[in-house]
């Protein structure tokens, strides 16, 4: 009853007209900023600090997190239209809702991708609401062999999943990999890998490795090898889903929820890990007449699934931050330095030193999920419109548009031939069924799982029965092996 009653007063004091008007604004200002590749909130949100600095801590708290999700849901806009992901949780978006727009699903898929992100969002606020302090404490007692075996988890399910076999599915993943161990060494600062090229000091971007393996690849792809032949993409049936569209999304929504909300309590890679995750588990559970949807016409659990995971793990990441002051994204982190400009410390304490803001800030998140859900749904119609575009200017569009949003992130020359020179990797990937999506992976989770393994066996003073003495990691190195094992040992069966 305590919890209900500050609910309350959080939303009489969200609801007041100023702050209303500050949730609108963030959402729809994170709205624009996911369709754009390059921005993402936590740039978004770091030029707007010294704006904000005069505005009342409450308002501008509210403001940013409208920011945070809002980008989440622009961010599948673009993933499914034109499979260029504004954001890197939106990625897998863009497996099968740009296969649906191809195949005259568009509606569907944006109705399913906003819907499925308003489900998600509410579910994962009532459980910050109710359970923040539980799953921190729960969170808080994972060390790096967990982390670490949380990502070995992550990268043999994507592997195996996705492409045409599992080696194909290993060599992309490697490749992303060693994309992740180029530039300064985390732990020892030592410079690797760079060839002597002053850019890749600070690493190599995900965004643009995004974009240039997804956008461009998609682009030019298509002006090489499909040309000539009648285009599919511009052809749109309707702007909604039919009541079997409705059955297969609401079982992925919640199955999304659940995966994508405890991978936002913990530092272990964002929204990327729990999407992947969702995405494999929705292909593994797909009814046998809808198989053959993924990666072909586009299957709806393959959009509806991952959005919810992404808006679940986005909405979960307020767990940590506000409990314990542990940013696990880049945003949190942003979000977190906002709080400490205005003297504000973020932890344990804080639900009592600054009930006010917390509670304010977790109903703003009700608000904001309606606020989003009514800003996008009615633009399903106008957003499919894009499909009408010819496909000579769409593609050329679409160039632009990548080529604008990479040199914005660092004004570089350099990150542009190095986007183009990855889409020429990304159509021979595709030419000979490389699957994209492993290399994204390999990049974001790669440095991470490094840094985890070091401090492992560091923690376990160089042996590595560490991973095996403890009851959480033993028990996700188990799941690995029966990730890695049970489908040949299915086939192995299959054959006898």
């Amino acid at each position: 009853m305590d919890i209900f009653n500050q609910l309350l007063g959080g939303f009489a004091t969200a609801a007041t007209p100023i702050n209303l008007l500050w949730a609108l604004a963030g959402c729809a200002l994170g709205t624009a900023i996911g369709v754009l590749p390059g921005l993402g909130p936590a740039v978004t949100v770091a030029m707007l600090l010294p704006i904000t600095g005069q505005v009342e801590p409450t308002a501008s708290m509210i403001f940013f997190a409208g920011i945070y999700y809002g980008a989440m849901y622009g961010g599948s806009t673009t993933s499914i239209l034109l499979n260029t992901p504004g954001e890197t949780g939106t990625m897998v978006t863009a497996l099968e809702g740009f296969k649906m727009a191809k195949s005259g699903r568009a509606g569907a898929a944006l109705a399913t991708s906003a819907i499925g992100s308003f489900v998600a969002g509410t579910i994962a606020t009532v459980l910050v609401t109710l359970f923040a302090p539980l799953l921190a404490d729960f969170a808080v007692q994972l060390g790096p062999p967990e982390y670490f075996c949380l990502m070995l988890l992550a990268f043999t399910t994507v592997s195996a999943v996705l492409g045409q076999s599992s080696l194909r599915g290993l060599t992309a993943l490697f490749l992303g990999l060693a994309m992740g161990l180029v530039g300064i060494d985390q732990i020892t600062g030592q410079v690797r890998y760079t060839g002597g090229v002053l850019e890749f000091m600070d690493g190599i971007e995900v965004v643009l490795v995004a974009v240039g393996l997804f956008a461009v690849t998609e682009a030019l792809y298509n002006a090489l090898y499909e040309g000539r032949n009648p285009s599919t993409l511009n052809r749109m049936t309707r702007a909604h889903m039919t009541r079997t569209e409705w059955r297969r999304s609401w079982p992925a929504w919640l199955r999304g929820t659940a995966i994508g909300f405890p991978f936002g309590t913990i530092p272990a890679g964002g929204s990327e890990i729990p999407t992947f995750l969702s995405y494999a588990t929705e292909r593994k559970l797909a009814a046998p007449e809808h198989q053959a949807e993924f990666g072909g016409a586009g299957a709806i659990e393959g959009v509806a699934g991952p959005e919810a995971a992404n808006n679940a793990a986005v909405t979960a990441t307020l767990v940590p931050l506000l409990t314990l002051g542990i940013p696990t994204s880049v945003t949190a982190a942003i979000l977190l330095s906002a709080l400490q400009n205005y003297g504000i410390q973020a932890g344990p304490q804080l639900f009592q030193t600054s009930s006010t803001l917390v509670w304010a800030l977790i109903a703003s998140l009700y608000i904001g999920n309606v606020m989003l859900l009514v800003l996008n749904l009615p633009m399903v119609g106008l957003w499919v419109k894009l499909l009408r575009i010819p496909r000579a200017p769409l593609y050329a569009g679409i160039l632009i548009f990548a080529t604008v949003g990479v040199y914005g992130m660092r004004q570089s020359a350099f990150d542009l031939f190095l986007m183009y020179g990855l889409s020429l990797a990304g159509i021979a990937m595709r030419r000979f069924d490389f699957p994209i999506a492993p290399v994204i992976v390999g990049l974001i989770l790669g440095p991470l799982a490094e840094a985890h393994l070091r401090n492992a066996i560091a923690i376990g003073e160089g042996s590595w029965l560490v991973f095996f003495q403890r009851p959480m990691s033993a028990t996700l190195l188990a799941a690995v092996a029966l990730v890695l094992i049970t489908p040949r040992a299915l086939a192995w069966h299959r054959r006898a």
